[in-house]
């Protein structure tokens, strides 16, 4: 064989090993899930209810990476101020079916809305979402504004985000390039953002390991990530739906303007901050986003 060839066949293992070693991860092990599932029409969703089993609900919408384990302290808060709370991975994370396509709003909210259905939940529902969750509960929540009593978020996005690399627009918009390098590289970068919360490490470890976890992403930081929702935000300023935003003061990936921001879209919208919060206040600071909600679900 000449030397061409080698180099051929060196280069098609280097381009498929990557693709390879994500068709070869297993899918979640399903027995050890807590909760419930729902095999809806666009998928298979993991969800599990806290708190009592009356009271007025409140549905958790996790971020990018951290599937439902992220709310077990805030939900655990909300349930003693009497919510009944719904968490559930959203697809390609936790225990969820990794269903392929876009991943932008109508994706998720699509989930949420057949999610829903399932449950028979239709009105006075609060819809609470960290990070990028915040973003897709207020997506849905301007898409069905008569059934939200109250939309709460915390360290959204969709109002201000951060600058991207060079790097991570270039893995976005190029799509084969974009999928081999994501595979290839962001296994690793990810273990560097662990979070020092032996438990969620844990499942964010597990999920990593399971086939459609990283595409999942990518297909995320393609369309709903980055996707602004203003039009949204003001819309639900004109229906009058009570919102409630929170933010970390030194939050390195929604940056605290986007709560001047959201008062220029909402003028209604209540405000806090958490001082020395970076972007994982839902899991560092549980106590004191409770507390917040509290003080401002008050008035």
């Amino acid at each position: 064989m000449s030397v061409i060839w080698y180099i051929i066949l060196g280069l098609a293992a280097v381009i498929g090993l990557p693709f390879l070693r994500e068709a070869l991860k297993p899918g979640a092990k399903l027995d050890e899930a807590p909760g419930s599932f729902a095999d809806l029409p666009s998928g298979r969703t993991h969800y599990e209810w806290k708190g009592p089993v009356r009271g007025p609900v409140a549905v958790c919408v996790h971020g990018l990476t951290h599937a439902s384990p992220v709310w077990n302290d805030i939900a655990e808060g909300l349930g003693e101020t009497a919510y009944r709370v719904l968490v559930y991975d959203l697809y390609g994370r936790g225990y969820s079916q990794a269903v392929k396509g876009e991943q932008d709003a109508d994706f998720f909210c699509r989930q949420l809305e057949e999610l829903l259905a399932h449950l028979d939940l239709s009105e006075d529902i609060t819809l609470v979402g960290y990070s990028m969750g915040g973003a897709i509960a207020t997506a849905c929540a301007a898409n069905h504004p008569e059934s939200i009593a109250r939309l709460i978020l915390i360290a959204s996005s969709g109002v201000d985000t951060r600058d991207e690399t060079e790097g991570y627009r270039g893995l976005r918009v190029k799509p084969f390039i974009g999928d081999w390098l994501h595979r290839a590289i962001e296994p690793f970068r990810r273990e560097g953002y662990v979070p020092d919360n032996a438990e969620l490490a844990k499942s964010l470890r597990k999920s990593m390991k399971r086939k459609g976890f990283f595409p999942g992403l990518l297909a995320s930081r393609r369309g709903m990530l980055y996707e602004s929702q203003e039009e949204a935000h003001r819309l639900l300023g004109r229906e009058d739906i009570p919102v409630i935003a929170i933010w970390g003061e030194q939050d390195e990936v929604v940056p605290i303007s986007s709560l001047g921001t959201l008062a220029q879209w909402n003028r209604f919208a209540r405000q806090d901050t958490i001082p020395g919060g970076g972007h994982g206040i839902a899991y560092t600071y549980p106590e004191k986003v409770v507390q917040l909600i509290r003080e401002m679900t008050r008035h």
